[in-house]
């Protein structure tokens, strides 16, 4: 729980951080997310990036650390704070922070973000439920801006048993209440009636995720 992080020493929350991005990005792990953290740092340098859904945010504080202005996001505020501590410690200006207590949290940032980047936050729900809070956070993505998101597919789900989603979030993230695959075609739908090319779509690690990058056209 992050909650306890929040409890550790200065040095053991940056050992906490740093274990937990060693061991989703590299060495045999770099197939995880280390592929598109490679993929992607450089390229959001100078970018303002919304992270929804930080958790402890082992790709948002690299990004940060390579030039990316991001804004943490999360509707679970010791998550959020942990992420404040992390960038803290490691002398980050190019940070904010918002925890997220509704839709009406939204209101307070700004309305020009390069990015809204969703690392696995939007699969924890169902789609109606997502669509509501993706149509709020468009509000802050421009034309021209991206949505980057990492999702389950529907292999995945087919290849454990086709479960229901509130039994399939307790075999694939150790309890959660509600696991949705997404595919191009429920992105569309939960982010219509604005409009989105797809810049890069592909499954990844033996199908265990999914990976959604696109770009608003309208």
């Amino acid at each position: 729980m992050s909650s306890d992080l929040l409890r550790l020493s200065d040095a053991e929350v940056l050992e906490k951080w740093t274990s937990s991005y060693a061991g989703s990005s590299t060495g045999s792990a770099f197939s995880v997310r280390g592929w598109y953290q490679t993929l992607y740092k450089d390229a959001f340098r100078g970018k303002k990036i919304l992270d929804v859904g930080c958790g402890l945010a082992p790709d948002t504080v690299l990004f940060a650390e390579h030039g990316a202005n991001v804004t943490f996001l999360d509707i679970v505020e010791p998550n959020v704070r942990f992420a404040e501590r992390v960038c803290r410690l490691k002398g980050l200006q190019n940070v904010a922070f918002c925890y997220m207590e509704d839709l009406l949290s939204l209101d307070r940032l700004p309305a020009d973000y390069d990015v809204i980047y969703c690392c696995g936050s939007f699969i924890c729900a169902p789609l109606e439920a997502s669509r509501l809070e993706a149509q709020a956070l468009l509000a802050h993505l421009p034309v021209g801006g991206r949505w980057i998101e990492l999702g389950y597919p529907e292999s995945r789900w087919r290849r454990e048993g086709c479960l229901p989603p509130d039994r399939w979030g307790e075999k694939t993230d150790g309890g959660a209440p509600w696991m949705e695959w997404h595919d191009l075609e429920k992105l569309e739908y939960m982010l219509s009636p604005a409009r989105f090319e797809t810049v890069l779509y592909l499954e990844f690690h033996n199908s265990d995720f999914n990976w959604f990058d696109l770009i608003r056209r309208a």
